[in-house]
């Protein structure tokens, strides 16, 4: 089933969204100071090139302060749009029974969006 939903995410706008993250991650790299926030940008654009089979892991045994600090800043400049971008979609996709698997995966990159430092997408 990940193959199937994979290449069917891929095609039905899978690749358009992952490379709008990649392009907004590369923006963000221009300076210094956004290097941070377009590595995880990045990290979610690649998430959401092949997103069934895969779930994204939070590292909650890690007390990390950085972690924290960038997850706050994230949140405060407005990337937390993102975040309800993903979860309308998910719902508009859970409307019908074919679209359901893909509302899931809108629901998984909507947490990674929400906290996307300290996670991984394996």
């Amino acid at each position: 089933m990940s193959i199937i939903g994979n290449i069917l995410w891929f095609l039905l706008g899978g690749f358009l969204i992952g490379m709008m993250y990649i392009l907004a991650g590369l923006l963000c790299c221009i300076t210094i100071i956004g290097i941070p926030f377009g590595y995880a940008l990045m990290k979610i654009g690649l998430f959401t090139f092949l997103p069934f089979g895969r779930t994204p892991e939070f590292k909650t045994n890690q007390p990390d302060a950085l972690r924290l600090v960038f997850n706050i800043l994230w949140i405060l400049f407005g990337w937390w749009e993102i975040t309800l971008t993903h979860v309308g979609i998910g719902i508009l996709c859970c409307i019908t029974i074919i679209g359901i698997p893909f509302g899931l995966q809108h629901f998984k990159i909507a947490r990674l969006s929400l906290f996307p430092f300290g996670s991984t997408g394996k």
